[in-house]
């Protein structure tokens, strides 16, 4: 007898075996990315093939009968053993430099906590960021990606919208209850003071009266409004931690202003590598969950 012929299905087999081994079809679920109900099915199918229940259904539980935890023990180091054999043959992907230019701010505040899942897809890609106040040559390839913040309005390069950004003036509770009139406005010389000129023309709001303090990034911005130095433009997305842990409050009674100022991704025209087209995907999706 041909023995392909007592294979069970090998889904099924997959199935059984990842819920064997966490004894919770949501865990293995989760894990094999599939429904419980297609999960549910793959086991089943097991049980038919072999006329014989593997597991004990409890309301809030589930155990292997004593038949399953046997026919567990015995098909485990099989399938180790195939998955060790594959393995072995598998090539492996050489290593890939990716180079992203960007804000540090970005880089500390939004990228470097999501970038995990981006190096779990693809582990082969390893991600250099390149924090710089200035846009990279895109262009000519100092970089082989960017993400910027602004209204996406570079010359030759080809920006694409990832996100939009909500912004309000902020700064430290003492400083609101204490300095909030005439106090120094703090910006980031990394930016032209377009957030601080589209939201007082929103609001119509004066801001003569204010004298305007310069500092290299948008990290020390956020840091010096926690100090209590002033009060700065807040981008909801990269201060979000500070403002629910209350370290830094809504300067002004209205509500954040959204225009068309955003993050963006920059790219040369024309094609790009396989590993700038992964990146540029997963960035999406993440900038889409977020």
């Amino acid at each position: 007898m041909a023995l392909h012929k007592d294979l069970p299905p090998l889904l099924a087999l997959r199935a059984f075996e990842a819920v064997a081994r966490h004894l919770s079809f949501i865990k293995a679920a989760n894990e094999l990315s599939v429904t419980q109900s297609a999960l549910s099915h793959q086991v089943h199918k097991l049980e038919q093939h072999l006329g014989k229940p593997l597991f004990i259904r409890r309301t809030r539980a589930i155990d292997l009968t004593t038949e399953g935890q046997h026919y567990y023990n015995e098909i485990r180091p099989a399938l180790d053993a195939i998955a060790a054999a594959t393995r072995t043959q598998k090539a492996v992907p050489a290593t890939t430099v990716l180079r992203v230019g960007l804000l540090a701010s970005f880089a500390t505040l939004w990228l470097a906590p999501r970038l995990a899942g981006f190096l779990k897809r693809y582990p082969h890609i390893q991600v250099e960021l390149l924090p710089a106040i200035q846009l990279a040559n895109v262009a000519a390839a100092e970089v082989d990606l960017a993400i910027r913040y602004g209204k996406g309005d570079w010359p030759d390069v080809h920006a694409t919208r990832l996100m939009d950004e909500a912004i309000s003036p902020v700064c430290s509770p003492a400083f609101k209850a204490n300095q909030l009139h005439n106090g120094p406005l703090l910006m980031a010389t990394s930016h032209r003071p377009f957030e601080w000129t589209d939201w007082s023309a929103h609001y119509q709001v004066d801001l003569a009266n204010h004298p305007r303090v310069m500092l290299h990034d948008y990290n020390i911005v956020a840091e010096a409004a926690v100090a209590g130095q002033g009060i700065a433009m807040g981008r909801h997305r990269l201060i979000e931690r500070k403002l629910q842990e209350g370290s830094l409050v809504e300067a002004y009674d209205w509500p954040p202003y959204r225009s068309d100022i955003g993050y963006w991704l920059i790219a040369p025209h024309g094609p790009i590598s396989e590993a700038a087209q992964c990146f540029s995907e997963w960035l999406k999706e993440a900038c889409a969950d977020a």
